[in-house]
């Protein structure tokens, strides 16, 4: 095989790939072979038909899709090896020549990954973010802790007032028919929550217990369903029951039941020593971002539309593995939000160019200031993921591959070069 590499504008490339004939038989042979059981042909049995005949009678272009699909999948990654050339984009594939007992050439259209320019990336300056706690914060945390502690009480004797958990059924109607996915039979509704469409809510207030009333409503002009948006509609519902949380009071005996402090005072002192430790870590990142941003700026680069095109993919990959592990597909969410993949993707390439750009100039930096990633950073990290996860470091070991040690130690040396640009910044 032999790859030629032509240079772009804007860090593009065009590699040409030249497969050897003996590859190109090989793979048509493997086409015939898969085919064949397939193809009837009259007085042979069926994939008993010779490969001459069956091109014969079909061209001999009848094996070439499939012969091309493996020489591909076979080539590419090879080629891109052999070129030396760091590819950072999926390829733009077209043929040039597909013929038997001739080379099969194609081309490859590809971004390469840029050079970077740093400016000076030690002593920037940078707006220092204030670490302090409040006591509102932690009555807030409280009232977080007494709700996850609350008791749930059900109500009798009057009826529907505000924050109240409402048992409710309900239909929708538009124009007098129902429309899907407007029913539900005991759905608990708190009121207040905004959890309906506007409006719906409120109008429940005062009724009682077995009582059937109409809730009038309009749906938003940007309702995700878009037969919807924007039309009247009257919901019969019916109240089948009314609770109400009961919070507990907050003293010594709280704390006790919900901390293993035996007093209020211990546990906010904790509770505050926990806020501080989220707001330092949180400034350090703040202040980190800071001074990658300002390295950006500073920076040059030129970043090639497909690399970031690329980046966006990934991150739509990602949020698609994230919304499965939910029980939803990205059919579903884009039926839902009334997005499609091209609008998702869209909204992805700011951040798509804000990771490339980062990672670009943090690659630069640990260039410049050799940052090595060792052995005992490998282990450390290792040793982290296992304390995390609760599990055997030595088990850890086992899900890594080299080419996956390889990424982590990239991704070590990045830290290593935040580390460094954050720690030399000066806060003002």
């Amino acid at each position: 095989m032999s790859v030629q590499v032509e240079k772009l504008e804007k860090n593009m490339a065009k590699l040409t790939i030249e497969v050897p004939v003996e590859t190109v038989e090989k793979a048509i042979q493997n086409a015939y072979q898969k085919m064949k059981k397939n193809i009837n042909i009259p007085g042979f049995r069926k994939g008993k038909a010779p490969r001459q005949l069956i091109e014969k009678m079909y061209g001999k272009e009848v094996f070439y899709n499939d012969a091309i699909d493996e020489m591909l999948q076979n080539s590419y990654a090879d080629a891109v090896e052999e070129c030396g050339e760091e590819v950072v984009s999926r390829p733009e594939l077209n043929i040039v020549q597909m013929e038997s007992k001739s080379p099969f050439i194609y081309t490859a259209t590809v971004a390469l990954k840029p050079e970077v320019t740093l400016p000076e990336y030690k002593g920037i300056e940078v707006e220092k973010t204030p670490v302090e706690v409040h006591d509102e914060e932690i009555e807030a945390e409280l009232l977080k802790e007494k709700e996850a502690n609350a008791r749930t009480i059900t109500v009798e004797d009057r009826p529907v007032a505000d924050k109240d958990i409402v048992t409710l059924d309900f239909e929708g109607f538009v124009d007098g028919e129902a429309f899907e996915g407007g029913k539900g039979e005991n759905y608990d509704l708190t009121i207040g929550s905004g959890a309906f469409i506007p409006g719906f809510e409120e109008q429940l207030v005062g009724a009682k217990i077995g009582e059937d009333l109409d809730v009038n409503v309009t749906f938003p002009e940007n309702y995700n369903a878009k037969e919807l948006a924007g039309k009247a509609a009257v919901f019969k519902c019916r109240v089948n029951g009314i609770k109400v949380k009961e919070l507990p009071e907050v003293d010594d005996e709280f704390a006790q039941e919900v901390s293993e402090f035996e007093t209020l005072d211990e546990y906010k002192a904790d509770i505050r020593e926990r806020l501080l430790k989220d707001k330092e870590e949180d400034a350090k990142k703040i202040k980190e971002d800071l001074v990658i941003q300002k390295i950006i700026e500073g920076a040059k680069m030129d970043i090639p539309d497909a690399m970031v095109n690329f980046q966006a993919e990934q991150l739509m990959d990602d949020f698609a593995q994230r919304i499965q592990m939910q029980g939803m597909s990205l059919e579903q969410y884009f039926r839902f939000t009334g997005m499609t993949q091209e609008q998702y993707e869209e909204q992805m390439r700011p951040r798509a160019l804000q990771n490339i750009q980062s990672r670009l100039v943090l690659e630069a930096v640990a260039k410049a200031e050799n940052l090595e990633v060792t052995e005992a950073d490998v282990d450390a990290e290792m040793q982290k993921m296992a304390d995390q996860y609760k599990m055997e470091v030595e088990k850890v070991k086992e899900f890594f591959g080299e080419s996956q040690i390889e990424e982590m130690k990239k991704d070590l040396a990045i830290q290593k070069a935040i580390d460094l640009v954050a720690g030399a910044a000066v806060e003002v």
